[in-house]
């Protein structure tokens, strides 16, 4: 395989009529994922200036995967926005991306006020349809821009993270040369699209034959539809963060004897604890289970190991695996070289680190940087490597955290949550359990106000901070002080309440 989109069309070739999505009212085979792309590619052609990023904005409709690949046929990136996403955050990322079009499989947010065209889900959908005018194509390719992720910033602007079709091609081959898939297997895909972790189900499902199994909000918010529904599924490869896996632990008869399809467990987004890994081991004996770790700045995931009784037995923390062959990992304590089994910042060199943040070159120079002229990328995560080259994972060396496979800068909750009209001043930090993050901790020095209960005030809060940050980068738990502990040079002395909420 040398092209993504070229190997996903020769499936529409080789078997047209194989299933490329199924969800639970309706599928799609290959011959019509290649129709609408084609489709959607040439009116994009047609109408857009070359290499201008698209905004495709949905959930995890067919449409989403089919304008992706649309966009990527005629030389766009697409950057996936979720529909209940808050719309101070949409406007940001339209003000840092500044795309060409947004194709809209959902209806757009009519409150924001911009001059990017907008083509509605019902345009949409007679685009897919109708024979166009065809044009020649000119695809991304190389080290062009396949997509762009958003992911949270420092200061409250989110950083869009680019990856080019080089990025993702050395990602998706490792991914089907390393996990034993096979052609036509049936990928669980329940991570947003707006998450990376999606695109270790897309590209590898698609580049094989394979089908797509959309898993929607509503199934995984009602428990009860959650586990009827998964028996049907016939699920062979699974890909989720641990966090959600816990969610269907909690089910007794998820086990091999009722979800017998299952074969392959891929996970990534947070730390694998050995509580996790142990129970998925005794209920899913003939099943394999990997633990991978990567940044979104290194396509989806880098690293592999497949934990067994074994690895448990002689590891007290799951490690997160072998480097990939093409990749290299460095070490790093104050830009020099480690040796092996000291503990420093984990380094990422190879084909498929990111160029850097879409528009943003100072955040794109302290981060990203070439070693003897190949891509690197500096984690901020800590880490070590053993004589055998296996990667241990230690912890984050600075203030960004994993809750439920979604990375947070806690700096930019501190951000938003010091707009809200209550807050005089705060800050955030996480809550650990089994070295993973379970819950982010609010301090607030609060302004004056007219609650008489400290629920009330929080509810207030949560309110007005839903309006500018994602769900997830909401804080569960609220402490109300009379000031914020500082360091000697003045600054909000984060470690120390850390400490407090762990100790």
């Amino acid at each position: 395989m040398q092209n993504i989109i070229q190997t996903i069309d020769q499936w529409a070739i080789d078997q047209p009529k194989a299933i490329a999505y199924q969800s639970e009212k309706e599928s799609f085979s290959y011959q019509t994922l290649q129709q609408w792309s084609d489709h959607i590619a040439y009116y994009l052609q047609q109408t857009i200036e070359p290499n201008q990023p698209i905004v495709v904005y949905g959930e995890l409709e067919f449409e989403m995967i089919a304008s992706f690949l649309g966009a990527a046929k005629s030389g766009h990136a697409y950057i996936p926005i979720e529909s209940n996403t808050p719309l101070d955050r949409i406007e940001l990322i339209l003000a840092v991306a500044q795309p060409a079009l947004i194709l809209s499989v959902l209806p757009w947010p009519e409150e924001i006020k911009s001059d990017i065209p907008v083509v509605t889900p019902t345009q949409l959908r007679a685009l897919f349809t109708t024979q166009p005018k065809e044009v020649t194509l000119t695809p991304v390719t190389e080290d062009e821009t396949f997509y762009i992720i958003f992911t949270s910033g420092t200061t409250g602007v989110p950083k869009g993270v680019q990856i080019s079709h080089q990025n993702l091609l050395s990602f998706t081959q490792w991914d089907l040369a390393d996990f034993e898939i096979q052609s036509g297997m049936r990928f669980l895909s329940q991570a947003p699209y707006s998450f990376d972790l999606s695109v270790m189900s897309i590209y590898p499902a698609l580049c094989s034959g394979g089908t797509l199994i959309p898993m929607e909000k509503e199934i995984i918010n009602d428990f009860k539809q959650l586990f009827h529904f998964l028996p049907q599924l016939d699920l062979e490869v699974w890909v989720s963060t641990p966090s959600f896996m816990d969610i269907c632990l909690m089910e007794k008869t998820f086990d091999g004897e009722h979800v017998p399809s299952l074969k392959i467990f891929q996970f990534c987004g947070e730390e694998l604890t050995r509580k996790t890994a142990e129970e998925l081991l005794r209920r899913f004996p003939q099943a394999k289970v990997f633990n991978t770790y990567g940044p979104t700045e290194a396509t989806v995931a880098m690293t592999k190991i497949e934990v067994t009784a074994e690895v448990l037995a002689e590891c007290d923390r799951i490690p997160i695996g072998y480097i990939k062959k093409d990749t290299e990992v460095l070490i790093y304590e104050e830009d020099q070289v480690v040796p092996v089994g000291r503990t420093g910042e984990i380094i990422i060199k190879g084909p498929s680190v990111s160029k850097g943040y879409l528009h943003n070159p100072e955040k794109t120079a302290a981060a990203f940087f070439t070693i003897d002229g190949v891509p690197a990328y500096r984690t901020g995560d800590a880490g070590r490597l053993t004589e055998e080259g296996l990667l241990l994972y230690e912890g984050r060396i600075d203030f960004q955290v994993k809750l439920h496979g979604f990375r947070i800068e806690l700096e930019d909750i501190d951000h938003h949550l010091e707009n809200v009209s209550y807050v005089k001043q705060a800050t955030v930090v996480p809550k650990y359990q089994e070295h993973k993050v379970q819950q982010l901790v609010a301090y607030v020095v609060v302004e004056n106000h007219g609650f008489e209960k400290a629920y009330q005030l929080t509810k207030a809060i949560k309110a007005e901070l839903a309006e500018g940050v994602m769900d997830y980068m909401i804080p569960q738990k609220f402490v109300y002080v009379e000031q914020l502990p500082r360091t000697a040079n003045g600054k909000i002395d984060r470690k120390r309440l850390i400490s407090e909420v762990n100790n």
